[in-house]
């Protein structure tokens, strides 16, 4: 698969195992990466990739969260001297849920052993975005604004005001069902995408985690079919069900096991409402 151009001077390729969309946003001076890749394998392919096809040096790569199929590769970046931006809880994510997640990685107790993941180093970003910024990278004005907390709470979109096109990693999935995975808040998550698609034009151009690039129309389907998750998790909550009663009356186009994720973290929030 090569760099396919999605708009003016913004290039997408996927890369991993999980089939990552890694952006490439192309200015006169340099180039800035979306997205670092789940392992330093991934990284190195990602830096290769990108020499050879863009006759600019590196200027910048940034995290839409801090998930690791998305920040693993960050080391790589800081080794070259890459400043790295991203949300500034990640910090705070890598310390709850991708540290234990590689300590367990690396013990062999999961998937994935081929990734050298004892080889990686989590790298937090050297840049720690709070509000809303806007910077020139490589001659390109690229913008990056928190959003609400929904897949996590690290999530961040990065918009390109000349090509309007936007960067939205997880928060939006084009090849399967979004995922309520570690740090989700399924019951934040639809309204967290409605106030961001306030910011997003009709005809703006918007790249998915994963998947093929998408619009504003797409997002707002899949804000719905969030919302009806949220209901499902309320309405299970009130009616005192469990989770195991929740999964087996519940009909929503989400496999079990993820279902299972985020009825547990619904519940959880709910809890403590």
């Amino acid at each position: 698969m090569t760099w396919e151009e999605v708009a003016s001077g913004i290039f997408v390729k996927q890369f991993g195992s999980d089939d990552v969309n890694v952006a490439a946003i192309v200015g006169p001076a340099g180039v800035t990466v979306v997205d670092t890749g789940g392992s330093l394998t991934e990284a190195h392919d990602i830096v290769t990739d990108l020499t050879k096809r863009f006759s600019v040096p590196i200027v910048g790569a940034i995290n839409t969260h801090a998930h690791y199929d998305h920040s693993f590769g960050n080391s790589m970046f800081a080794a070259l001297g890459v400043p790295i931006i991203g949300h500034h809880r990640i910090p705070a994510h890598y310390d709850a849920f991708e540290g234990p997640r590689l300590h367990a990685w690396c013990a062999g107790h999961t998937r994935d052993a081929d990734k050298d993941w004892e080889k990686v180093v989590l790298t937090p970003p050297s840049v720690l975005i709070t509000q809303a910024t806007t910077f020139t990278a490589g001659g390109r004005e690229i913008k990056c604004l928190p959003i609400t907390r929904g897949h996590t709470d690290t999530d961040l979109a990065v918009f390109v005001p000349d090509a309007r096109i936007w960067m939205l990693g997880d928060v939006i999935e084009e090849s399967g069902p979004p995922m309520f995975g570690s740090g989700s808040w399924p019951l934040d998550w639809p309204k967290a995408l409605e106030e961001l698609l306030l910011h997003v034009e009709p005809t703006d151009v918007i790249v998915p985690g994963h998947g093929s690039v998408v619009d504003r129309e797409f997002a707002t389907r899949q804000a719905a079919a969030l919302n009806a998750v949220t209901t499902a998790i309320r309405d299970a909550w009130t009616a005192g069900m469990s989770i195991e009663e929740t999964l087996a009356t519940v009909r929503l186009p989400w496999p079990e096991w993820m279902l299972r994720s985020a009825l547990e973290r619904g519940f959880s929030q709910l809890s403590v409402e």
